[in-house]
């Protein structure tokens, strides 16, 4: 299937977007967002992914992110991603448990029956929506839509404030995640 999404250029930062099946607020759980933070932090020391801004929200990631070696591709970095923190997000909800353990897993479940893999659940939607970052200006936009997005959806007042973000790195404020900030690595757009 040919979509228009797809990363063409592995030398040029992307905004992508990974949400979960259905919407479900998996990440309401601190567990869960960290689980997720740590994964991140683990494909930037060891699969070469460069963030340069991100925030995750109760049910999907943005990111303006690029691998780091043009021999290694942004889509299998995702991939990976995707399959380990699928298996994490699972294993965490058998494990904590909850009220809504059930339903969260018969959605999962559910889902699965459309997918060609061999796992049991499907958390991730298809995809991960990159868009080539092809200018100063756009590359603005997206910082600010990312850094803006707990802000719209009442989580917090300023986007500095929500811990799961680079709002805080840009802010000059620590951040869960080393963070190549723009104004320090400049892109240049040709």
């Amino acid at each position: 299937m040919l979509t228009k999404y797809k990363v063409r250029n592995n030398s040029r930062p992307y905004f992508i977007t990974t949400t979960i099946v259905n919407w479900v607020d998996i990440f309401s759980r601190k567990s869960q967002k960290e689980k997720l933070v740590e994964s991140l932090a683990f494909c930037q020391n060891e699969k070469g992914l460069v963030i340069y801004a991100w925030c995750l929200i109760s049910n999907h990631l943005h990111m303006i992110c690029q691998s780091s070696d043009e021999e290694k591709q942004l889509s299998d970095i995702m991939r990976d991603y995707k399959g380990f923190t699928s298996k994490q997000v699972i294993n965490t909800i058998i494990e904590e448990g909850d009220s809504r353990t059930d339903w969260m897993l018969n959605i999962f479940e559910f889902n699965k029956r459309a997918s060609r893999s061999n796992s049991r659940y499907k958390v991730w939607q298809n995809g991960y929506h990159p868009i080539e970052i092809y200018s100063q200006a756009f590359l603005e936009q997206k910082l600010n839509y990312i850094h803006q997005n707990p802000v719209r959806a009442g989580i917090v007042e300023h986007p500095e404030h929500y811990l799961y973000s680079s709002a805080r790195n840009y802010a000059d404020i620590d951040g869960l995640l080393d963070v190549e900030l723009v104004s320090r690595r400049p892109i240049f757009f040709s």
